[in-house]
């Protein structure tokens, strides 16, 4: 499992001090399309939330 997980969506509330290290709890990542990726391009983070909210 990684120990360290970057980001760079600093918009994120998870985005540590925007230093682009991730701080959730957990990460969940999903296809985008409706079929199994095959690239990077078709999945979406859905631990994303949006910093100030």
């Amino acid at each position: 499992m990684a120990q360290d997980v970057l980001c760079e969506v600093s918009s994120c509330v998870h985005n540590i001090n925007a230093q682009n290290k991730c701080g959730a709890a957990q990460i969940y990542v999903v296809n985008n399309k409706e079929r199994n990726a095959s690239n990077s391009e078709e999945t979406d983070c859905k631990t994303f939330e949006p910093a100030g909210h």
